[in-house]
Order: structure tokens, then sequence, then C-alpha cells
């Protein structure tokens, strides 16, 4: 379930009060990473991003599903034979992980990595899969059928083939990490994006709080909100950009791991909160809720604001937010 993030960071690189940020971009975990440091000095910024990379590439080779040397990847080869004992760390992050598939009734799936991926959105797709192909697609895929064993910290797939991924979750949860480490290390401002999973602490040098810019998903050189945030978090999960039309239907490329049919009703959804990690579990899940069942969940959780905008161009907001009340138009707001 891939989701396509919206944010746009605006940066103030203004130096005041014996401060200066540094930005780095790079690839971790697969995605493009934007680090942003402020401290007291240029040296100190470059050495506190180092750290926050190598902080991302050991969560990397504890969690990935793509490298096969690491204990997700090897709970995931002996789905069906064994139960593989993990690190506390794996283990807390598959709990809520299978805590979150739970609440939201298995709209977010942790096991959603077993899904065959029979709908391409490349363009090479040329048909609407069959019915038929679409229920095999995720006979794999259910959360019911993880087994967590927390006296011997271990996980057990119960069905061959079967797989968990933290593809939904992973860079919210390592962004999380990183601010957390970068606050005990005494660095009071900075961001740390990765891919659109966004953990941001303290303020810009010249004092302003860090700001937000959310796109028009109809529009994307227009942006529809700007929210501060000082220690909080942001992610996006979009169904817009990747899609395909049969028939006259829109399908786009956020599935739901029930059904293996695309999620429909709902083109962005914007969650703002304490944790990147909970927040992109909430933006993928509610894609997949729709409007009504979106709205009900994520009002069970008023430490989480939210921007709501539907394929018709509605959007429904946290009153927290102070939003005007728009409809968005497909050629333009």
């Amino acid at each position: 379930m891939k989701r396509i993030l919206l944010v746009v960071l605006m940066l103030s690189a203004f130096n005041a009060n014996s401060q200066v940020l540094r930005n780095r971009v790079t690839k971790l975990m697969g995605s493009r990473w934007q680090i942003s440091i402020v401290a007291k000095d240029s040296i100190s910024a470059e050495q506190n991003i180092d750290t926050v990379i190598a902080q991302v590439t050991r969560i990397e080779f504890l969690i990935s599903d793509w490298k096969p040397q690491t204990q997700v990847s090897q709970v995931n080869a002996n789905a069906g034979i064994r139960p593989v004992k993990v690190d506390k760390e794996v283990f807390e992050l598959t709990k809520r992980a299978l805590h979150l598939s739970r609440i939201t009734g298995g709209a977010f799936d942790i096991s959603f990595a077993a899904m065959d991926r029979i709908w391409k959105f490349d363009g090479s797709m040329k048909a609407m899969p069959t019915p038929e192909a679409i229920k095999r697609s995720v006979e794999k895929v259910g959360y019911k059928n993880i087994v967590l064993d927390s006296v011997n910290s271990t996980i057990f797939l119960r069905l061959k083939g079967m797989k968990i991924g933290f593809g939904a979750l992973g860079e919210g949860y390592a962004a999380d990490k990183c601010r957390e480490m970068m606050l005990s290390r005494g660095i009071k401002a900075g961001i740390v994006n990765g891919s659109g999973d966004m953990s941001t602490w303290g303020k810009q040098p010249n004092g302003r709080d860090w700001t937000i810019g959310v796109t028009n998903p109809f529009k994307e050189d227009t942006i529809i909100a700007v929210v501060p945030l000082r220690q909080g978090s942001v992610v996006t999960s979009g169904s817009y950009e990747k899609f395909v039309v049969f028939n006259g239907k829109r399908y786009a490329h956020i599935i739901n791991p029930a059904t293996g049919y695309p999620a429909t009703g709902l083109c962005s959804v914007t969650i703002f909160g304490p944790s990147a990690e909970k927040a992109n579990g909430f933006s993928t899940s509610m894609m997949v809720l729709g409007e009504d069942a979106a709205l009900k969940f994520i009002k069970k959780f008023p430490a989480y604001r939210y921007i709501i905008i539907t394929d018709t161009g509605r959007i429904f907001s946290s009153p927290k937010l102070h939003l005007k009340k728009l409809q968005l138009k497909r050629n333009g707001a």
C-alpha cells in the first residue's frame, strides 16, 4: 500500500541567536529523506545530521522486508514454519502495527506485504484484473494469523507465504526515533522528513515556528493550508497521482488489504499529531475507510488533527485548524 505524500516544507535559513540551520537531502530506506538541524555552529549541525542518518540506517537493517538479513525478513521466510525471535524494538513496533490493524478492522493490515501486485499504475495495465485474481491476491493477507509471544519475543506467521512489512509505518517510526535522539543530545530544533513522514521540534533560527504547506491535490502549484508546527508530526496519504481508468471509473493505487480492490471516496488525508508513525498509520487507514468511517475513526484521537479531501473536492478538517470552508475542483481551486 504505497502512499503519495503531498506536504511541502517551507524552511527559513535566517540565522539568528547564534544558531545555524543546515539541511541535507539523501536516500534512505529506498526513499528521499530531508534532514534539517538547528545547532550552535555548522560543524555541530552536520555531525548531528550524520548521526540521524546512522540511526535511520540502523532501523532499516532491523525492519526492512526487502533485505534478506533483517529480522523481519527472517520472520517472513519462516512463515508457516516456526516463530522467530526478534529484538524488543522490532517486537514492540510489530505489536503497535497489529493493534492498528485491529482498531481499523483491517483497513490497515501489517501483513499487506503478502499482497500480489496485480494492479499496475505505470501505464502497463490495459484491463481490470478479474474478480478471481483480485480475491487470490489477498489470500495471504490477514493480521489475525499473526501470533506474538511477548515472553519469548517471537513473531509467528501461521500461513506459508505470509509476510509482514513496515512500508506504511517504518519511515514515520524512524523519523520519531531520530527526533527523540536529537532532543536527548540537546539539539533543540530540527525536522526529519522521511519521504513525507515528518517529525519536527523546536523553532527556526529566527524564532518562528516551522510551517507546513498542504497542497491542493487537484492543482499542485497551490496551497490550501499553512499550518505551524513546533513539536509534532505531519503525514499525507493521497490517491490521485497514480491511478487507472476503466469504463469511466477511476481506480487509484491505495489498495484495501481486506478486499484487494482500490480504495475509493477520498483523494487526500493529512494528519497532524505527536507521532509520525501513528500519523502515517492513521492517514493510510483513513484512505481505505472512506469519508464517514474515517471521520468517525480520527475523532477518537483528540491529539491528532486532520484535513480530509474527498474525490469530489469536499474538505473536512479539525476545528482547531481554523480552516476556511472550501470546495475544490479537479481543474483547480
